[in-house]
């Protein structure tokens, strides 16, 4: 009990908090194809050709996350809404539980920037494949720093850690981004002579380039060989995901979800403005590269935490030492102070875990999904069982997939799938084409379940044959009736 110290317990908050701030109901729409996704390799084999959609129907499909489709597909199975909660809420603590080691500072400095880190990446935290890769990418930087800063040497788990990434997300293009600003920016320390007391040597760069040039040829061991290799490439070069996803544009600085990416900006430079560390190249690479990425695409602002987190541990840590703001933790307190420490600890977790099974109650996890999903619309659908093919909103074609199996989306979110045929939906979903009932009928559309303010709702009302059968506040079926 005596080791009890303010220091481990506030280490302690500093987790539940960043649990607490990572669990979260499920309701981002791409979860549902992947859980859907995941069912059919379960009980199917490896997807080679698209079985969900009627205008895509047995086109080949790339799927990349086949793998956290499965794990995905098995927690939910196991645990439900509150298993998926749960898989976003570990995989966010435990990769910044990895930042946590890597970083320098006493606990409270550490602890400040680790939330203002989580924070910031939180804004992109959802029950998807790609919080293991948000996971893989700390389990990268902690491999490299802690051989750089901590003379660890595991970096022949790069390797496996690759193989395994790259059957999981092809987020695992980002590992190697930061294993070539590692590799470059290391040449550029000792070319220039940089040095902040943890230059990584020769011999250690060669190990760390021979082991990623070693993992390149591990990614194609997959269902999909070597086309798995090409995903991150060709995923960036599809014009609909820029034009039409929020999380592919640039981040909107007026929205209040990006004020931590701002602090965490301003907070990069003010450090290295005052901070005294000598320039390291691999940290500059690192930083710059990924605040490219989070500037050019909003769904790289968590990438960006990941490496703001430790690399602003090392210069403020800087700051304060050259300032002789150093703490020296006890490693004992009194019987007292440790009884008060854990009352402390108690009355937290109480309310962390009060928070969560409230959150998660199945009462509060409807009506949160409801607000989202169109929910009663697809009991409807399941209940009536219309004729013809469906059109539906882009937006809900992944939980429709998952919902209401006995009939074949139109679209999802599947964009690498349907390419530039995502405009064409556009443009049938906003009613601009010449004659609404001919495109409809081109793919013998039976009925509409769209938004219940859906700009093609003001074209099927002027179309003959065609009635609203369903409306909530939330969605609109309208079916025609000639079918």
């Amino acid at each position: 009990m005596r080791r009890l110290t303010i220091q481990r317990t506030s280490l302690i908050i500093i987790f539940v908090l960043i649990f607490t701030m990572a669990i979260r109901v499920p309701f981002d729409m791409d979860t549902w194809w992947h859980l859907r996704s995941g069912e059919y390799i379960l009980d199917n084999g490896t997807i080679m050709g698209d079985p969900f959609s009627h205008t895509a129907n047995g086109e080949t499909w790339i799927n990349h996350s086949w793998g956290s489709q499965i794990v995905m597909s098995l927690i939910w199975q196991g645990a439900g809404n509150v298993g998926l909660a749960l898989y976003t809420a570990l995989l966010a603590t435990g990769g910044m539980a990895l930042l946590y080691q890597v970083s320098a500072g006493n606990v409270y400095l550490r602890g400040f920037i680790l939330i203002l880190g989580s924070a910031t990446a939180a804004l992109f935290w959802s029950a998807r494949p790609q919080m293991l890769s948000f996971f893989f990418t700390t389990v990268i930087l902690w491999l490299v720093y802690s051989y750089k800063r901590h003379d660890r040497d595991y970096l022949w788990a790069i390797i496996p850690l690759m193989w395994v990434w790259a059957n999981l997300h092809a987020g695992w293009a980002i590992g190697y981004l930061f294993l070539i600003a590692f590799i470059v920016g290391e040449v550029f320390n000792h070319v220039f002579g940089a040095d902040d007391g943890y230059q990584m040597s020769w011999s250690g760069w060669r190990k760390l380039t021979a082991f990623t040039i070693i993992s390149i040829p591990f990614l194609a061991i997959s269902p999909y060989d070597i086309d798995n290799l090409l995903v991150p490439f060709n995923t960036v070069g599809i014009e609909p995901l820029q034009a039409f996803i929020q999380e592919w544009q640039p981040p909107n600085f007026q929205a209040r979800e990006t004020y931590p990416f701002i602090a965490t900006m301003m907070l990069c430079f003010f450090a290295f403005w005052i901070s005294k560390i000598k320039f390291d190249w691999s940290s500059f690479f690192l930083l710059i590269g990924t605040l490219f990425l989070a500037l050019s695409y909003s769904r790289n602002i968590a990438v960006f935490a990941v490496v703001a987190v430790p690399i602003l541990s090392y210069h403020l840590d800087n700051v304060l030492t050259e300032r002789g703001y150093v703490l020296h933790p006890r490693e004992r307190v009194p019987q007292r102070m440790a009884m008060i420490n854990l009352a402390l600890l108690i009355v937290v977790i109480s309310g962390a875990l009060l928070y969560t099974i409230g959150l998660l109650l199945p009462d509060n996890v409807d009506e949160v999904q409801r607000q989202h999903l169109p929910i009663g619309a697809v009991a409807y659908l399941n209940e009536h069982q219309l004729s013809g093919e469906m059109f539906n909103s882009y937006n809900w074609g992944g939980y429709l997939m998952f919902a209401t199996e006995d009939y074949p989306v139109f679209v999802d979110g599947r964009t690498d799938l349907y390419g530039d045929f995502v405009f064409d939906y556009a443009q049938i979903y906003l009613n601009q084409v010449d004659d609404l009932a001919i495109e409809l009928a081109t793919y013998d559309i039976g009925f509409v379940i769209v938004e219940a303010n859906a700009p093609i709702i003001g074209g099927l009302d002027n179309l003959d044959g065609w009635s609203e059968v369903y409306r909530d506040d939330l969605a609109v079926i309208w079916s025609n009736n000639n079918e």
